[in-house]
């Protein structure tokens, strides 16, 4: 058997594994494991096991992605993600389907103290669900905008997913998270024109809702409601605007992001010894398990590259001379898969490996493949069978709301999803704007 045949049987034996329910992290690092046994010998397999998590955590890019989590966990801990919602909700009310839209302007800024689509959802899946479907509001609405809008954890600064791919990929992570500034945002505004216009045309789905207050009164609860929130709105444009500036590093950004949200969270009155215990040990267990997968993918990334198959994709597209175009569509085909049935940061670290070496080829700019992976990524946790985020809403609202009226209601959102790939394939500028004003 040639080392590239064996390289790509492997793929399949991991995917075998993964589809009997083995972690993905173990799944890799055994695939990898037993590789290194079978080209080389037992002491080879267990040296590269040895060294693997030493050379992964001692990475120091990936030293930003605890402090991100931090920074979200005392934000969530210290109920700053309630007063997010709870102004949206003043502010957008009177528009059509005004608390769907604001729970996804409230997600979209929960994001960028988070950094986690997980926790977005689940977070406003327990604050906004229960105040739509009180209003009247469809379950599958309801379901839907909390679903899609927290996957924007994983595209607005600050995203786990991007140091990731930035650590991997090894290209400038500070360029990677300015890169989502504008995808994000384009991705919370067609979400919103989504919910608008189709609460427009069947206000049946999102009833107009009072607020019970005169018009005066309605405007002091407004302004009102910008006190407990501003803090945390300064924290996250300085944080962007300081990585845009080079005034410093990722690292540097979560370590303050981390620092400041402390701050926040005790003028606030806000920050007991609870918050602080529950937000470390968030911290400690999600870092604990990224770290555990990115294991069994760097073992897995060095056999592939020592059996070849990065640089044989590489030589294959440099012989075809594939069109760009055409590598864009197998690339989008290759993710919308993956992504029906593997969790994101398996995605990510599985194709890595493969996909960079092509892109690499044809030319194309990293950045650019970056927001594209994450994207793909996005959807991929709202695709069915797997389709993470509707889990995690389902979770949240037990037999309220069955699992097919979820995936019904995210069906809108995945729409608007084709739409926003479209611009940001044909129009690269999106994403690469304002990294490269950056220079």
């Amino acid at each position: 058997m040639s080392p590239e045949l064996l390289g790509f049987g492997s793929l399949g034996l991991v995917l075998l594994l993964i589809a009997i329910r083995m972690p993905i992290g173990v799944a890799l690092g055994v695939v990898a494991f037993l590789g290194f046994w079978f080209l080389r010998n037992e002491r080879v397999a267990f040296a590269v096991m040895q060294n693997t998590p030493f050379e992964v955590a001692a990475n120091w890019g990936l030293s930003a992605i605890p402090m991100f989590i931090l920074m979200g966990a005392v934000a969530h801990s210290a109920g700053i993600s309630e007063a997010l919602f709870k102004a949206a909700r003043l502010w957008l009310s009177s528009l059509p389907g005004g608390l769907a839209v604001a729970t996804n302007m409230a997600s979209a800024g929960f994001a960028a103290a988070s950094g986690s689509s997980v926790a977005t959802s689940a977070t406003m899946g327990r604050l906004a669900i229960p105040e739509m479907l009180k209003a009247g509001y469809a379950p599958s609405l309801a379901a839907g905008v909390v679903a899609s809008s927290g996957t924007l954890g994983a595209l607005i600064p600050p995203s786990i997913m991007f140091v990731i791919y930035g650590v991997f990929a090894e290209v400038s992570i500070t360029k990677l998270l300015i890169a989502g500034v504008l995808p994000g945002i384009l991705t919370a505004a067609v979400y919103s024109a989504m919910i608008i216009a189709r609460c427009k045309l069947n206000p049946k789905i999102a009833p107009p809702i009072g607020l019970g207050m005169d018009k005066d009164e309605l405007w002091r609860e407004r302004w009102r409601s910008l006190a407990p929130v501003w803090p945390l709105l300064v924290l996250i444009i300085g944080m962007i605007g300081g990585l845009y500036g080079g005034v410093f590093t990722p690292t540097e950004a979560g370590a303050a992001g981390a620092f400041l949200s402390c701050v926040i969270a005790a003028v606030q009155w806000r920050l007991t010894f609870e918050v602080i215990r529950t937000s470390v040990m968030e911290a400690v267990k999600t870092t604990a398990q990224l770290f555990f997968v990115a294991y069994g993918a760097v073992m897995y990334t060095k056999f592939l590259a020592l059996v070849g198959v990065p640089a044989m994709m590489a030589t294959m597209v440099g012989d075809w001379a594939v069109d760009p175009v055409l590598m864009l569509v197998a690339v989008s085909i290759i993710y919308l898969i993956l992504g029906m049935f593997l969790d994101p940061l398996g995605v990510l670290l599985l194709t890595l490996p493969i996909v960079q070496p092509m892109f690499h080829a044809l030319g194309l700019d990293p950045i650019w493949l970056g927001v594209i992976v994450v994207k793909y990524i996005e959807i991929g946790l709202l695709t069915p069978p797997v389709g993470f985020n509707a889990y995690v809403v389902k979770n949240v609202v037990g037999d309220r709301i069955p699992l097919e009226t979820i995936f019904k209601g995210i069906g809108w959102f995945l729409a608007c999803e084709a739409v926003i790939m479209f611009l940001i394939l044909a129009f690269p500028q999106i994403s690469l704007w304002l990294p490269n004003s950056m220079n």
